[in-house]
């Protein structure tokens, strides 16, 4: 389907709706306007008196029924990212494709895929639908769970685009989509991977085991041509998962003097922040000098960041971590911290009904991209990666993202439900969107290393970021060797990673590498055992 006007549009308002039938959509009190250039719609709105909620834009065609169908995810991917049957009423966030036959054949002669999505950094929350008989795209302009006071604004909603690709393979077709969706992603200038404590340590950790981290992944990459990172995660400040962020717990006296011990092993220093918290559900506040007005009105422990105060804290915060010395930020839980909801919680909208931000003449897509561009441009161009952020908004903000859910150091049903299911499936936005991380290896001693293997071999031929989690001690002589071989192959990052039973399976097992195909195997012996509780 060639891009064009829609032919039905509904502008939702506060306690309105207003129907229109091709270009004219025009009302006293509202607007909905396209202009199509370059074969992309943008979609403008405006309102005056009454708060803009959403627009929903449905192009009739009779599609294709031979055919699967894939959408994203509004934020990280849950192990449940999928190509799977036409179904009405299925939600797919940012972008959807529907494909005919299968990429485990690599005779691609005859098919075809089809893609809809809107440009990276809208200033609407996106969702698609595809039937038989056409497909549509709402767009969700509120401000939190109310109406956006646009006061005559227009607003810029999204930049519309389908695309047709034939006797290519749906990967291939999705990875340039991609690329059509997002022609200026902000990628690092060097190659990003290395050590990140978490999954072993799961945040009891301190300024000499980092150090000894440090020195391992030095060790460990001593022939690879980048320096590696050593990511300091959650547990170094002085409340677990929480605020204040300006000095390190007992464990962490000196948070500059840590960075610069890193630095002098000659690896780069990274840390992890959650900027928006103050005080978790568990836990009383642990900073009482902001004012009630900072936070959110949904959740009184979670930081507004639509508040210009907000806003200066978060750079206060950026600005301090980079003073440190770290030249990696991971921001974690912002989505959630927002929003009150995982990804996986999230069907047809982001947040939940009846309530708003501080500034109410913004969109919800707004305030987070500006968010995320607060962070940029006071990280003095530290890496940026953004964990529980919102791809589609940070992509060209932030250099790398989180794409999928945690994996684990002790529960390899995590790994292989997480982890795979985020490689196959988002490794099409890797350098395109941004650097993508499915996260880490987690090694414990817990899983077995024939499982870790595969898929340690399996990341660090993804040409996407590889980070590593060695409990001290843990690896044998030959596991030692294969890390750091998997190690030098990460730094450079150049291999050609394809999936081809993606259509087949949420876990897939087949990839075409460098134009080889390789198999992984993620079953221990026995299957995969689900945790019984």
């Amino acid at each position: 389907m060639k891009i064009r006007i829609p032919d039905y549009t509904s502008f939702y308002l506060d306690g309105a709706r207003l129907d229109f039938c091709g270009e004219a959509c025009k009302a006293e009190d509202a607007c909905v306007r396209f202009e199509i250039k370059d074969d992309a719609l943008t979609v403008f709105a405006t309102s005056y008196e009454k708060g803009a909620r959403y627009v929903r834009l449905r192009w009739n065609n009779e599609m294709r029924k031979d055919v699967k169908v894939l959408g994203d995810a509004w934020e990280r991917g849950y192990g449940d990212l999928n190509w799977g049957p036409i179904h009405n009423e299925r939600c797919m966030p940012w972008y959807m494709a529907a494909s005919n036959g299968t990429d485990s054949v690599l005779d691609y002669t005859g098919r075809y895929t089809e893609c809809f999505g809107v440009g990276v950094q809208p200033n609407a929350m996106a969702f698609w639908q595809y039937d038989t008989k056409g497909v549509t795209l709402w767009l969700d302009i509120r401000n939190g769970g109310d109406g956006t006071l646009l006061f005559g604004r227009e607003l810029l909603c999204a930049t519309v685009f389908f695309k047709e690709y034939r006797d290519v393979s749906a990967f291939s077709a999705i990875k340039e989509f991609c690329k059509v969706m997002s022609p200026n992603p902000y990628l690092p200038d060097h190659v990003v991977y290395g050590s990140n404590n978490w999954y072993y340590a799961y945040g009891k950790s301190s300024h000499e085991e980092i150090i000894a981290d440090a020195k391992f992944v030095k060790e460990m990459c001593a022939e690879c041509e980048n320096i590696p990172y050593m990511v300091i995660d959650d547990g170094w400040s002085p409340n677990s998962c929480d605020a204040p962020w300006d000095k390190g717990n007992e464990r962490f006296p000196d948070m500059k003097k840590t960075a610069e011990e890193i630095s002098t092993l000659g690896v780069r220093p990274g840390i992890w922040v959650r900027y928006l918290i103050n005080g978790r559900d568990d836990e009383p506040r642990k900073v009482d000098c902001f004012p009630e007005e900072w936070y959110l009105e949904h959740s009184r422990k979670v930081l507004d960041p639509s508040h210009p105060e907000v806003l200066n804290y978060v750079k206060e915060t950026t600005e301090r971590l980079v003073g440190w010395g770290y030249r990696l930020i991971k921001h974690d839980f912002s989505t959630f911290d927002i929003f009150g909801r995982w990804g996986f919680q999230i069907t047809d909208k982001l947040a939940m009904d009846d309530w708003h931000f501080y500034d109410r003449t913004k969109t919800s897509a707004e305030i987070v991209k500006n968010f995320y561009k607060v962070i940029k441009d006071y990280s003095d161009g530290a890496v940026i990666i953004g964990c529980n952020a919102i791809g589609h908004l940070c992509a060209g903000l932030h250099q790398l993202n989180r794409t999928g859910d945690d994996t684990s150091g002790f529960e390899w049903h995590r790994t292989a439900k997480m982890g795979v299911n985020t490689l196959a499936f988002r490794v099409a936005q890797n350098n395109a969107f941004f650097g993508a991380d499915a996260d880490c290896v987690g090694i414990t001693g817990a899983i077995d290393w024939s499982l870790n293997r595969e898929w340690l071999k399996a990341l660090s031929m993804s040409a996407s970021s590889l980070f590593v989690s060695c409990k001290p001690g843990i690896l044998n002589e030959e596991e030692t060797k294969e890390l750091k071989e998997a190690f030098k192959i990460a730094s450079v990052q150049k291999d050609e990673f394809i999936p081809l039973d993606w259509m087949e399976t949420t876990c897939p097992e087949r990839y075409l590498i460098n134009g080889k195909e390789v198999f992984f195997n993620w079953h221990p012996e026995n299957g995969i055992e689900m945790p019984i509780k």
